[in-house]
C-alpha cells in the first residue's frame, strides 16, 4: 500500500524496523563483495545471480525459515525492497534455481566475499590482541536433511535416532557472538576430524599471525579433545582449554586426584586436580578431572585439559584476582571457564535456528546447501552487528537474541516515505510497538549518515 502526493510517496511495510537496518545496510554496500566477487554461471532475465542470492538473505534477516518465504516476506513488500535497494524481487523458484546453479568455485568466492564483509564490519576482527583473550569456540551442528540430497548420512543428530542429514562446523568469536566461520560437512563428520580445517579457515579470516594465536583460546568440547588435535594446537601456538577426547583416559587420570573439591554452583558435580605429570603434550598443561554420580549411583568421569595460567582463568571468570593464591578457586575457575561454552557456539546455533530457520532450509545440491549456509551466516552476523549499533541509545537489545531482533524489531510496522526522486528521506515506526520509543532515537543516529530521519507514528 503506498500514498502519492506532490511526486513523494509514502509505503507501508509490516517490517519497517527491518527496512530502517536495511536502509544502513545499504549506504555501508554490504553486499558489495559478494555482488563483485560471486560470478554464477547463468543467464540474466530480469534479476543478476547476484540480486536473487541479495533476496535470499534479506528474507533470512526478515526472519524468513524458508526460501519459499521470498514471496510472502520480501515480493509482497515493495517497501522493504527498496529499503534494501531492491526496485523488485525475485520469484522463489527463481532464486531457488540460481542456488541450484553454483558450484563449488562459486562457494569458494562466497566464502572469500563473507570473509571480507566480516573483516569490514566485525568487532572480532578488530579485537585487541594486547588487552585481552580472544576466545573462539568450535563445535558441530547437525543439520538433517531428505536422504536423496548430496552426502545426507547416517550421524548424531539430537533426539532423531537413524536420521540422514549433514553437519555444521561453526567457530564463533565469543567475545562478541559473532560467526567467524561455518562449513558444510558430512553426515558423518565429528569434531576430531573436522576441527583442523575450522580452525585453519578462522584463521584466514580473522588473519591470526602467530603473535595473534598466542593470544587466542581455543574452547571445544571432548570431540577436538584428541591428543592429536591438542597437540596440533598448541604447536600453532594456540592457547587450548578442551575436554579430553577419551572416556577410558579421562576415568585413569581422575583415579589419580587426592582430594575432590564440591562443586557450590552444580550439586552433585565433584572437581580435582590430575596429579599424573602430562608428558604427552608439546606445551605445559592443567589438567582437571570432574566427576558427576550417575542415575544408577556411579560416576561418571571427564577430563579438562587447559593451557592456560591459573591468573588468565581467574580473570577470564571474572573472579577478584587475590583468589589466584586459593587451590580450590583456581580449579572451579578452569572448569567454569569452559562451562561457559554453553553461552558461545550453543546458544549461537541455537539462536540461528529458532530466529533465522538454520535447520529448515535443505537443498539437495551440496554447492546449493554450502551458498544457503553461509548467507546464514551472514545474517546471523549482519543481526548481531545491528544489536551492538543499536543497543547504547536502545539498552533492552542488549539482552536480545536472534529470535527476538528478528520478532520484536525486525518486525515494527511502519512507513517509508520517499522523495520525488525515489529516495527514501523519512522512517516512521509503530508508536504502540514497546521498543518503538527507544528505537527511534537509536535508528536515527544510525541512519543520520544517510540523511535518513526516523519517527513514531500512527500505522
Amino acid at each position: 500500500m503506498s500514498e502519492s502526493t506532490t511526486g513523494a510517496a509514502r509505503r507501508f511495510s509490516p517490517r519497517g524496523g527491518l527496512a530502517a537496518l536495511g536502509l544502513r545496510l545499504r549506504g555501508l554496500d554490504l553486499f558489495g563483495p559478494i555482488r563483485r566477487t560471486v560470478t554464477i554461471a547463468q543467464k540474466t532475465v530480469r534479476h543478476t545471480p547476484a540480486q536473487k542470492l541479495y533476496d535470499a538473505f534479506i528474507t533470512m534477516v526478515a526472519g524468513g525459515h524458508g526460501l519459499v518465504e521470498i514471496n510472502t516476506r520480501l515480493r509482497s513488500d515493495p517497501a522493504l525492497q527498496a529499503a534494501f535497494g531492491r526496485a523488485a524481487c525475485a520469484e522463489q523458484s527463481v532464486v531457488q534455481e540460481t542456488l541450484d546453479a553454483c558450484t563449488p568455485d562459486n562457494v569458494a568466492q562466497l566464502e572469500q566475499a563473507v570473509d571480507a564483509v566480516y573483516r569490514r564490519h566485525s568487532r572480532g576482527y578488530r579485537h585487541d590482541y594486547a588487552a585481552a583473550w580472544q576466545v573462539l569456540d568450535a563445535d558441530m551442528s547437525g543439520l538433517p536433511c531428505g536422504p536423496k540430497a548430496a552426502f545426507a548420512t547416517k550421524g548424531y543428530f539430537a533426539k532423531q535416532r537413524n536420521r540422514r542429514g549433514r553437519q555444521l562446523g561453526r567457530v564463533v568469536a565469543s567475545r562478541y557472538d559473532e560467526v567467524v566461520v561455518d562449513r558444510l560437512f558430512p553426515g558423518t563428520t565429528q569434531l576430531t576430524s573436522a576441527l583442523q580445517p575450522l580452525v585453519l579457515a578462522a584463521e584466514r579470516t580473522l588473519e591470526l599471525d602467530e603473535a595473534k594465536r598466542a593470544r587466542t583460546i581455543l574452547r571445544v568440547d571432548a570431540g577436538g579433545g584428541s591428543l592429536a588435535d591438542v597437540n596440533w594446537a598448541l604447536q600453532r601456538g594456540y592457547q587450548v582449554h578442551c575436554k579430553d577426547y577419551s572416556t577410558q583416559r579421562a576415568t585413569t587420570l581422575a583415579a589419580s586426584v587426592t582430594r575432590w573439591v564440591e562443586d557450590p554452583r552444580t550439586p552433585g558435580r565433584q572437581v580435582g586436580w590430575v596429579t599424573l605429570p602430562p608428558t604427552a603434550y608439546v606445551r605445559p598443561v592443567r589438567r582437571i578431572a570432574v566427576r558427576c554420580r550417575k542415575q544408577h549411583g556411579g560416576w561418571g568421569y571427564g577430563v579438562i585439559v587447559s593451557a592456560l595460567p591459573p591468573r588468565e582463568v581467574i580473570l577470564l571468570t571474572h573472579h577478584p584476582i587475590d583468589r589466584v593464591h586459593d587451590p580450590d578457586a583456581v580449579l572451579l575457575a578452569y572448569v567454569y571457564f569452559y562451562d561457559q561454552r554453553g553461552g558461545a557456539c550453543e546458544t549461537a546455533n541455537k539462536g540461528d535456528k529458532q530466529g533465522l530457520g538454520l535447520t529448515k532450509r535443505n537443498k539437495q545440491r551440496f554447492a546449493a546447501q554450502q551458498v544457503v549456509m553461509l548467507l546464514g551466516t551472514l545474517a546471523h552476523n549482519v543481526l548481531i552487528w545491528a544489536r551492538h549499533w543499536l543497543a547504547p541509545r536502545c539498552p533492552a537489545l542488549a539482552r536480545y537474541g536472534l529470535l527476538r531482533l528478528v520478532r520484536d524489531v525486525g518486525q515494527i510496522s511502519g512507513f517509508l516515505s520517499l522523495d520525488a526522486a525515489g529516495h527514501i528521506r523519512h522512517v516512521v515506526l509503530n508508536r504502540a510497538a514497546p521498543l518503538a520509543p527507544s528505537l527511534v532515537t537509536a535508528f536515527g543516529v544510525l541512519l543520520a549518515d544517510d540523511d535518513v530521519a526516523v519517527s513514531l507514528g500512527e500505522t
